[in-house]
């Protein structure tokens, strides 16, 4: 694999063999070396890119050291006299493990620790991994976990025998994206650090979230799911953990996980949720690929949308057009896409479902003007962790619904990039809310071409 460190993977781009062809090619051919060396600048070019962007986006924090990282997980007690451990020297999300029977107070926030020879600590923790958001994390629920002995006896009206999990489902919770990386996967990766299936117990309840997402926390824990806010019950547990690790976006990283667990091994977490389908989409035409696109809404949408899909089947595609909303029950989903040989879509929160993908198919991302760090970090990156084809399909000036608001010269269409180093308002405002994409089908042409034989080829292997 040829890496530079921070900046870009370049295995999508050139593998070893080609490189090998290259420099034969160049000894044996003087005739081709301009092109090749044309051919490497512009692979150049395109690091100098990514870098800058990597340079001037404020991204999350990452972990300072890699000791940091080595060292991560549920967290320790550091003497026989502690039954506490927190580590909040995680830049995302703090952590709390409890070592002794913690007992839920009904009604309340308050956890205490039925651990009498120990001395008194308490610890306080906004369960919920986006610490560094400010306004974002004071509005999830702060939670108490104690050793003091409460003012009046607590009698256990339920006991538990499996520990409990305590996190929060508040903050972004409703966009996909965030369900995902903030709530499921982190979700997924703490319980492989716990003895056993843990009883979740959740602040900032909702029922939808816990309707939609049943099928899958099933295969998590086989518990019944406490609503922390509305319990009226004394419960008992034998250990307790608060908050959720969080290795990255959408990550599954194996250095960090105790048997080496991967995004695949959460792949495989979806299939054993979502299969059988109950839903099955139609079979795609003999010898056609099966392409899905991503229908949009409100903003960023394809004004040309016939045009586009008219492009795709032209080119050899079987089109189906899927437009999922909140209510859209992911085992639909999840038939929809894990059966397609491709997808596209505009950068946007339902582009999450490619976690839904097989290994091996095609996902092309049309990336929109003042988005292009976010489009590589939320989806194109782990689109390739997951071993998707991913391409990024970067739209011009001219295919952008901006182009007819401002002018030419104005920064916001000149260099998007120094618009989006002045703060999130202005990517949110500006190139989130009030962008729609008119694609150059012509342009397009030559990425769908591309996908096609792409896909074609997984479509003959994988069916």
């Amino acid at each position: 694999m040829i890496k530079i460190h921070g900046v870009l993977d370049l295995n999508p781009l050139i593998s070893k063999e080609h490189l090998g062809y290259i420099l034969v090619t160049m000894k044996r051919r003087p005739s081709m070396r301009l092109v090749i060396l044309s051919f490497c600048a512009g692979i150049l070019l395109f690091l100098m890119h990514r870098a800058a962007l990597l340079m001037t986006f404020n991204f999350p924090p990452r972990f300072e050291n890699e000791g940091e990282r080595e060292n991560f997980g549920l967290p320790k007690p550091s003497s026989p006299y502690q039954t506490i451990a927190c580590d909040r020297t995680h830049p995302r999300s703090d952590i709390c493990s409890v070592y002794a029977q913690t007992i839920l107070h009904q009604n309340s926030s308050i956890f205490f620790v039925d651990s009498p020879n120990v001395p008194n600590s308490t610890e306080k923790l906004h369960p919920y991994p986006r610490k560094w958001e400010k306004d974002v994390i004071a509005a999830v629920n702060e939670l108490t976990i104690t050793t003091k002995t409460p003012k009046m006896p607590l009698n256990c009206e339920v006991e538990h025998e499996a520990p409990a999990l305590v996190f929060s489902t508040g903050g972004y919770t409703g966009n996909l994206y965030h369900d995902f990386n903030d709530g499921i996967i982190p979700l997924f990766v703490t319980s492989l650090h716990l003895p056993e299936p843990p009883i979740l117990v959740i602040t900032n309840f909702h029922n939808w979230w816990l309707t939609k997402y049943a099928d899958l926390l099933i295969h998590i824990t086989p518990h019944q799911v406490l609503n922390l806010d509305n319990e009226t019950r004394t419960h008992c547990f034998p250990s307790a953990t608060f908050g959720l690790l969080i290795h990255g976006e959408l990550l599954v990283d194996p250095a960090l996980t105790p048997k080496q667990q991967s995004i695949y091994h959460f792949s495989r977490l979806l299939n054993e949720s979502y299969t059988p389908h109950y839903y099955v989409p139609p079979p795609p035409k003999p010898s056609r690929p099966r392409l899905v696109l991503i229908v949009r809404e409100g903003t960023r949408t394809i004004l040309n949308q016939d045009e586009v899909v008219k492009t795709m089947e032209e080119t050899g595609f079987d089109v189906e057009l899927f437009k999922p909303t909140r209510t859209t029950e992911l085992r639909k989903a999840y038939a929809v896409l894990n059966q397609s040989h491709a997808m596209v879509g505009v950068h946007g929160a339902a582009l999450t479902q490619f976690l839904f993908m097989r290994p091996g198919s095609v996902f092309i991302q049309v990336v929109p003007l003042g988005t292009d760090w976010a489009s590589e970090e939320y989806y194109g990156e782990p689109a390739r962790r997951l071993g998707l084809d991913y391409l990024g399909y970067k739209i011009t000036v001219g295919e952008s619904s901006l182009v007819n608001k401002y002018e030419r010269d104005d920064l916001i269409l000149k260099d998007p990039r120094s618009v989006v180093k002045k703060g999130w308002f202005n990517t949110k405002n500006i190139y989130l809310e009030r962008q729609d994409v008119n694609i150059n089908v012509v342009r397009f042409r030559r990425y769908l071409s591309f996908a096609y034989v792409r896909a074609k080829r997984f479509m003959v292997h994988q069916g």
